[in-house]
């Protein structure tokens, strides 16, 4: 499969990327190919392989394939997948894989907030990193601004609201590019092992200050109607979104609404060298997914 063809030939170390296919994989992976690593894409069919790297097969719900994906592997970017909600079955054995392998250095995607929250499925799988004594480290992002190019994005584009139970909290986002920046980085450089990065954008934003920013650059409004728990999930629920996703993503804007996702840190702006990518130029550059 993946590992029959010869690797391209590269001065940088050799990295295995899980999640390489999405917002913040695709483009680390540029970053890191760019940077002149030598690049493992994982996916469960192996087939999938950007210019520059090497697909490998691997399923986090496949043992069997995690020792091959990582066979002669320096460093994991381990990326939870939202499917894999048992992490004591199907993510804990990879970082034990990785260990056996003789890894030498994981960067964990977790979550702002993550060391005051351990109920999350990330602080478990930080938990279980430190444990095992697998040299890391995490960057624990807040708000994904592509959530409203993804998720968000029907309602933006077709309905004109931004429908979140939010209230009048404020979100310290960040921009996915900026976290693949900040994950190459800390890839390709040495020093940052140990680290916990908590990355955020350089404003924290009411969700109608964000309806308003949508209202300017695409040209047409976009209201914020600060709809309730109940209104929000039975929105989902007429789309045949599964219970267990509704209640994540109402738990998530409970903790907006409640003030507690507006915390704003200078890690972002300090290992890039520049300012965080705003708000403002995140919707102007993916201004057509919502026209």
């Amino acid at each position: 499969m993946g590992n029959e063809k010869a690797e391209p030939k590269a001065k940088g170390p050799r990295v295995l990327v899980t999640g390489a296919s999405g917002n913040v994989g695709a483009p680390l992976v540029a970053h890191l190919v760019q940077g002149g690593a030598s690049v493992r894409v994982a996916s469960r069919e192996g087939t999938r392989a950007p210019p520059g790297t090497t697909a490998v097969r691997f399923d986090f719900e496949d043992p069997s394939t995690h020792a091959p994906a990582l066979a002669g592997v320096e460093k994991v970017f381990l990326l939870r997948p939202p499917a894999v909600t048992d992490v004591n079955r199907h993510l804990l054995p990879v970082v034990r894989a990785a260990k056996d392998a003789g890894v030498r250095h994981v960067v964990f995607l977790s979550l702002l907030g993550v060391e005051k929250n351990p109920v999350v499925p990330h602080a478990k799988v930080e938990r279980f990193i430190l444990e095992a004594g697998v040299p890391h480290t995490f960057l624990r992002p807040g708000f994904f601004m592509q959530n409203l190019s993804t998720t968000h994005r029907e309602d933006i584009r077709e309905h004109g609201e931004l429908f979140v139970p939010a209230g009048s909290g404020r979100t310290s986002f960040i921009d996915t590019r900026d976290i693949a920046a900040v994950g190459a980085r800390t890839l390709l450089e040495e020093g940052h092992e140990g680290k916990a990065y908590d990355l955020t954008g350089s404003e924290a934003l009411t969700y109608a200050e964000v309806a308003a920013l949508f209202t300017e650059v695409l040209g047409r409004p976009i209201r914020y109607p600060a709809p309730g728990a109940l209104r929000f999930a039975a929105r989902w629920y007429g789309r045949n979104v599964p219970a267990s996703y509704i209640a994540v993503m109402t738990g998530i804007y409970t903790v907006c609404r409640l003030g507690l996702a507006g915390t704003v840190t200078p890690d972002t702006e300090a290992l890039l060298g520049r300012a965080p990518i705003s708000m403002r130029q995140f919707i102007q550059d993916h201004k057509s997914c919502w026209l």
